[in-house]
């Protein structure tokens, strides 16, 4: 959106199916005086408008668009998430009933139809069971149909609502006159049993994609449910209420307990603390926090409690911004248009066109017959014609691949993120908890032999509430136990930032960083200081362990890179993709993990937004680019990005916003993702090829081309025949997938 406009607002748009409603939803927004741009998300259901208040009102907009044949609900669809949530949700309640419904009379219809389709009753019960599911289960294509007509344009929705309707009232007609055909000679079929299935496949390939795009307002909520409701504030006379976090102001001192998310930025006035920033910077150690450190809402304080001033509230903090940049990022992607709705755009006129030229024909030259053989030709034309296999080319061979992506831990959310991802060229990786594990461990341990001090040292990280110290206490208490390990602890010092200084069995004992040892006179030397140059090399923190006069022990802390990680890399570069690393974690920590992985390109100490630009600036210059994260810092390039990874193990938000998630650890995952995108996307266009040649071969014999030369005409049932015959093939092709291999 320009950065000039006076308004920008979202809002929750209803009635919206193909990329066809997209464009008139966009057409009759931007026909309204003051509206300077638009953007309509048909995965969202949300139209973005940038508008003059002083020329456009919101309630005009939306006359606007119920005059187009849709609904626009004026309330701000992606600040109330848990709404638009709520409308999808029951929307897919309805898709699923009308499937369901439609299901029970379709089955028993087929039945009928073709086992008994010479019995007197046949058409009367065919009738009975096809009209609920036309009339009723189908007539949103109906709907849609003439709603697309009245504004000029065709869909597949026209082609269904033609094809099925045309079937129905000529079965109709035939039930009800049956002799208008014996006494020519003709007999009266019925293709209530086509019309009924038509339907049904149709309402299960929108159930299907209804469900992919279910909950995508997820994200968003969960953004914000980082923000507490309430907080802490305190006032003049020192006493602390709870209060809204709407009602904070800037300037307000809030009061930060133990384990409470932080409301507001600001900054730290009294206290000490580590805070958890990881959702914001990615940075898998929790943060110290002393007076005059600054706090940004959504992260977490951890053991100690802190007094803060707030800084930037509501709308202004670090948070509501990511949430807005996930919000435009969503809804300025342009709705990818479907390889189905492209062909129809062409196929739906033309085979319009055919069927009425194909009757026009026969009634100016067919001679003694020719209204009857018109009237035949128009209906086999339409029925032969009908997109059941059309219907059913996408979401088979969705279904399909999705399952084969389960098999190997991938789960794929919509056939958008299908079609991109074999067109790849550039994956950006996260660091942490993508390529690494995501939490601090030990790696390695000095001294470990020396059981007085491995008692000491369990016994001292036991009590501190450093982040390091779960890692050193979960790497000891894995070694075997001796009676030492009960020693308790007196006289505890925390020195936050350096460490900790306490009594152990009467001796005192120190343990922390290098600063913490020098200044209390014991010096790193020898083969100490070996140790310790390799470790920093190879970026790990280094923890410091000795006695009132010597070292004792030393423990090297890092994140571990995942075991397939460097294989994963090395695999989608030899395929031609460019893997880059972003991470908000120092140089020497990023550049020592893109090293061991074989990453030649990575970015350090990277905020949210500019991951999101990074993945724009490749954009740029030509990349199609998949992002691959795990937590909340990654969303924003997530939404950003044409192909959005998520590590299953990572933040609920991520998974939410990408449209492919990893359910395991493995990133040789990523590889097997864009081959099996590869391979599905060509199993669809298979799929559509065998859809359209049975059209291609079948519509100008139902016309009566054959009929000059051969006397052949072809019969309204057995274009229902070929017609399903489309869809067993459709069918068949996509269980190929199965045997594929990644």
């Amino acid at each position: 959106m320009a950065a000039n406009l006076a308004r920008v607002r979202t809002f929750p748009i209803l009635g919206m199916t193909c990329a066809s409603c997209v464009q008139g939803v966009e057409s009759a927004l931007q026909r309204q005086p003051g509206v300077q741009e638009v953007s309509v998300n048909l995965a969202t259901h949300t139209a973005q408008v940038a508008f003059d208040p002083a020329l456009a009102a919101p309630e005009g907009l939306q006359r606007a668009v119920r005059a187009a044949g849709y609904d626009m609900l004026l309330t701000e669809g992606l600040d109330d998430p848990a709404a638009a949530d709520q409308r999808q949700a029951d929307l897919l309640v309805k898709r699923r009933r009308d499937l369901v419904a439609a299901a029970i009379c379709t089955l028993p219809l087929v039945v009928v139809g073709m086992g008994f389709m010479h019995a007197s009753w046949s058409p009367w019960v065919q009738w009975l069971l096809a009209t609920p599911v036309v009339a009723v289960f189908g007539r949103q294509f109906f709907i849609n149909a003439w709603r697309q007509a009245s504004h000029g344009h065709a869909n597949m929705d026209t082609l269904v609502a033609l094809s099925t309707g045309m079937a129905y009232l000529f079965s109709v007609f035939n039930t009800l006159r049956p002799g208008f055909w014996l006494s020519r000679g003709l007999e009266p079929h019925v293709y209530f049993e086509a019309a009924g299935v038509i339907v049904t496949f149709i309402l299960l390939g929108r159930f299907l994609e209804e469900r992919a795009k279910a909950g995508t307002g997820g994200a968003i909520r969960k953004l914000m449910g980082l923000r507490p409701a309430t907080v802490l504030r305190e006032g003049a006379d020192g006493r602390a209420w709870e209060v809204s976090v709407a009602e904070v102001q800037v300037g307000d001192i809030l009061v930060v307990r133990p384990g409470e998310s932080i409301a507001v930025d600001g900054e730290v006035i009294d206290g000490d603390s580590y805070v958890d920033e990881s959702m914001i910077s990615g940075e898998p150690v929790p943060v110290v926090k002393l007076a005059g450190a600054p706090l940004l809402a959504g992260t977490i304080n951890q053991k100690g409690s802190l007094r803060m001033r707030a800084t930037q509230v509501g709308a202004a903090t670090l948070l509501a911004r990511i949430i807005r940049a996930v919000q435009q990022a969503q809804g300025s992607k342009a709705p990818v248009q479907k390889l189905v709705d492209r062909v129809a755009a062409v196929f739906v006129p033309v085979v319009m066109g055919i069927a009425v030229l194909s009757a026009v024909v026969w009634w100016t030259v067919g001679g003694e017959h020719a209204f009857t053989q018109g009237l035949l030709a128009l209906v086999t034309v339409l029925v032969i014609a009908c997109p059941c296999a059309l219907g059913l080319a996408t979401p088979t061979a969705i279904m399909a691949g999705m399952g084969k992506g389960a098999e190997h831990g991938i789960l794929i959310k919509d056939a958008e993120s299908l079609e991109r991802a074999r067109n790849v060229t550039a994956v950006v990786l996260d660091k942490t908890g993508t390529i690494t594990e995501g939490k601090p461990d030990v790696v390695e341990l000095v001294g470990e032999e020396d059981a007085d001090a491995m008692a000491a040292l369990f016994a001292i990280e036991s009590r501190s509430k450093h982040p390091l110290a779960e890692a050193v206490v979960r790497h000891l208490g894995g070694l075997p136990r001796t009676p030492h390990f009960t020693l308790h602890t007196t006289r505890f010092e925390d020195l936050t930032g350096k460490g900790v200084k306490a009594d152990v069995a009467g001796d005192t004992w120190l343990v922390g960083s290098r600063r913490l040892l020098e200044e209390h006179g014991i010096a790193i030397m020898g083969e100490w200081r070996e140790h310790e140059k390799h470790w920093q090399e190879a970026a790990h923190t280094v923890v410091w362990l000795a006695d009132g006069q010597r070292l004792r022990a030393a423990v090297a802390i890092a994140d571990r890179i995942k075991p397939g990680a460097a294989a994963a890399v090395r695999r989608l570069q030899e395929g031609g993709i460019q893997v880059y690393m972003q991470t908000g974690d120092a140089r020497r920590t990023a550049k020592a993990v893109a090293q061991a992985v074989g990453i030649t390109e990575f970015r350090s100490e990277v905020l949210p937004a500019d991951k999101a630009a990074f993945v724009q600036g490749l954009q740029q210059m030509g990349h199609v680019v998949a992002m691959v994260g795990d937590g909340i810092n990654d969303s924003e390039a997530l939404a950003r990005a044409d192909v959005s990874i998520a590590m299953g193990r990572g933040s609920d938000i991520a998974m939410d916003v990408a449209r492919i998630t990893l359910i395991g650890t493995d990133l040789m995952a990523i590889p097997k993702a864009i081959a099996l995108s590869k391979s599905t996307v060509r199993l669809i266009r298979q799929n559509l090829f065998w859809a359209f040649i049975y059209n291609v071969l079948g519509i100008p014999v139902a016309a009566g081309v054959l009929y000059p030369l051969t006397g052949f005409l072809l019969d309204p049932m057995i274009a229902g025949a070929a017609m399903a015959m489309s869809s067993v093939s459709v069918v068949t092709n996509s269980l190929r997938l199965k045997r594929a291999r990644l």
